[in-house]
């Protein structure tokens, strides 16, 4: 979620001021993700510039100014919502290019290293499934980033799996795996 369309869609309802919508963005993501005031202030100003929002009616409320979202933040935002998130090419993931690199560096037991990574994100999953426990099915924000997550951690734990099985296969019998990939 982009910071720009979050503040749009959190004043679609009704005027805001600053403050208020970095309070709401935080509450509305289960406070999983912090937003800083400034980064705030800095995106209203931007959308401000852009046309998507304006200052209501001119109005100041002591050092607050209400935003309101124009008819072009609407369609903006709404534009923003119906459109797929762009997954192509892939994004670069820092877990695949490890194990690529690792492949390259002699020495580097990768089976083990996908193990390493794989207790690793395990360690994360029972985090969040312990946060699940607690019971965030009151708070329906929380309890989708959650769900989010460890389907996410999931996959990267099948994805590691799945290499290993790979390397595993396309390694020489009795060589490092580490020398599958030519330099």
């Amino acid at each position: 979620m982009t910071v720009r369309h979050a503040m749009l869609a959190l004043l679609s309802n009704h005027p805001k001021f600053g403050l208020q919508l970095q309070q709401e963005f935080e509450s509305g993501t289960g406070k999983v993700w912090p937003l800083n005031v400034g980064q705030v202030y800095t995106t209203l100003q931007r959308l401000e510039r852009d046309g998507l929002i304006e200052c209501e009616s001119g109005e100041v409320r002591g050092s607050q100014k209400d935003y309101r979202i124009t008819p072009a933040g609407r369609t903006e935002l709404t534009n923003w919502l119906q459109t797929p998130p762009d997954l192509e090419p892939p994004p670069r993931d820092e877990l695949v290019i490890k194990v690529l690199a690792a492949l390259r560096v002699p020495g580097i037991n990768v089976p083990e290293l996908l193990q390493i990574y794989r207790r690793h994100l395990v360690e994360v999953m029972q985090g969040y499934t312990y946060l699940k426990a607690e019971g965030v099915d009151d708070d329906v924000a929380l309890a989708l980033i959650v769900d989010a997550q460890l389907f996410q951690l999931e996959g990267i734990i099948r994805w590691l799996d799945s290499a290993d099985i790979r390397l595993r296969q396309f390694a020489p019998t009795g060589s490092d795996i580490g020398n599958i990939v030519e330099v």
